[in-house]
C-alpha cells in the first residue's frame, strides 16, 4: 500500500530547508516535486517526458525528485500503472539509491533497480549516475571508474557525474597534506580540456580545489576556516581561479540546469581568495540559490556560511 501524503503544513525545519533547495531555479521541477509529494506522479511523468534526452537536465530533475521521502513508493505505483515506462523505472532506481544512501534500503535492492532501468533505456546515463552515486563512497576504485565510464559513454560531458568523480578522487591520500600534483587536479584539468568550449566543466578545476580542501581540513591538514587557509592563495590556485572567472564572464549559456552549483563553487573560491569584487558579481547572479557544497566545507552550517560570505562581498554585513 502506498503511504499517505504528508501533512499540508510546513514545519519550521522544512521552511529552513527551502534556502538550500536542491531544485535550484527550476520552477517546473519544484512544481512536479510538490505534486509527487502528494502522490500525484503524473506531474513527474509529464516533466520527464518534456525533458527528453537533455541528459544533464534529466539527471538533475530525476535526482531531485528522488529525494522526496515517498518518491520510491509513488514511482512504484507509476511503474505498476505503466510497466514499460522507462521514466518510472529510472525514477524508482534513483529513489532506491537515495534510500540506500540514507540507510533505509539495502544497497543490493538499489543496484538491482538501477540495472533494471539500464535494460529499459540503454542510452540513458541516469541509471548509471545512480550506480555511481551509490558506489562513490564505498565502491572499489576500479568499480567507480568503470561506472563513470558508463555514464561518459552515453554523455561525455555529464556534469553531475564529473562532480562525483572529482569528490571521489579528492579523498585519496589525505595524510600527505597539500599536493599540487594530486590526481584530482589532473583529472579536473583533463575533463575541462576534453569538454566543448561552452561547457560548464571549465569550472571543474575550481571544484577539485574545494573538494581537496574538504578532505585536507577534515584530516587536520588545513585550518577549519577556509578563508583563513592558504589553500586558495598559491600561484597555481590563483591561475585556476582567474581562468575560471574569465571563462564565466564570457559564458553565454545561462540555461544549464546545474550552473548555480558551479557559481557557488566559484563564489566560494573568490571569497577564500580575498577577491571581494569578483565574488560580489557572482553573488548577484546566484541570488538566494545557495548550495550545501562547498559552503559546508569542512563541517559548517552551509546557509549561514553562504549568507555571511555574501554579506561581506556585497558590503551588507
Amino acid at each position: 500500500m502506498s503511504p499517505p501524503p504528508p501533512p499540508l503544513g510546513r514545519s519550521r525545519k522544512r521552511a529552513a530547508a527551502q534556502a538550500l533547495d536542491s531544485a535550484l531555479d527550476d520552477a517546473e521541477l519544484v512544481s512536479a516535486r510538490a505534486a509527487l509529494a502528494q502522490g500525484r506522479w503524473q506531474a513527474a511523468r509529464a516533466l520527464l517526458a518534456r525533458t527528453g534526452d537533455d541528459w544533464d537536465r534529466r539527471g538533475h530533475r530525476v535526482t531531485v525528485l528522488a529525494l522526496e521521502p515517498y518518491s520510491a513508493a509513488w514511482a512504484g505505483d507509476w511503474l505498476l500503472a505503466e510497466p514499460d515506462s522507462a521514466d518510472a523505472a529510472v525514477l524508482l532506481a534513483l529513489a532506491q539509491v537515495r534510500r540506500a544512501l540514507r540507510g533505509k534500503e539495502k544497497r543490493a535492492t538499489a543496484r538491482e533497480a538501477c540495472r533494471a532501468a539500464t535494460a529499459l533505456v540503454p542510452a540513458d546515463p541516469t541509471p548509471w549516475l545512480g550506480l555511481l552515486m551509490l558506489e562513490r563512497d564505498l565502491g572499489a576504485g576500479e568499480e567507480v571508474v568503470g561506472l563513470f565510464g558508463e555514464v561518459r559513454a552515453r554523455y561525455a560531458d555529464h556534469h553531475h557525474a564529473h562532480h562525483l568523480m572529482v569528490a571521489h578522487l579528492a579523498e585519496s591520500r589525505s595524510e600527505g597534506g597539500p599536493d599540487p600534483l594530486h590526481a584530482v587536479y589532473d583529472f579536473a584539468h583533463w575533463a575541462a580540456e576534453q569538454a566543448p568550449a561552452d561547457s560548464p566543466l571549465a569550472i571543474l578545476p575550481v571544484v577539485a580545489h574545494a573538494e581537496r580542501y574538504r578532505v585536507l581540513a577534515a584530516a587536520g591538514q588545513e585550518p577549519p576556516d577556509p578563508a583563513a587557509s592558504g589553500h586558495w592563495t598559491g600561484r597555481r590556485a590563483r591561475q585556476v581561479m582567474k581562468a575560471a572567472f574569465d571563462w564565466w564572464l564570457e559564458w553565454e549559456h545561462e540555461g544549464h540546469p546545474r550552473r548555480l552549483v558551479d557559481l557557488n563553487f566559484l563564489a566560494h573560491a573568490k571569497v577564500c581568495e580575498g577577491r571581494g569584487a569578483e565574488a560580489a558579481a557572482l553573488f548577484h547572479r546566484i541570488g538566494e540559490h545557495a548550495t550545501p557544497a562547498p559552503w559546508s566545507y569542512p563541517d559548517r552550517d552551509p546557509y549561514p556560511a553562504f549568507r555571511a560570505a555574501r554579506a561581506g562581498a556585497l558590503g551588507t554585513a
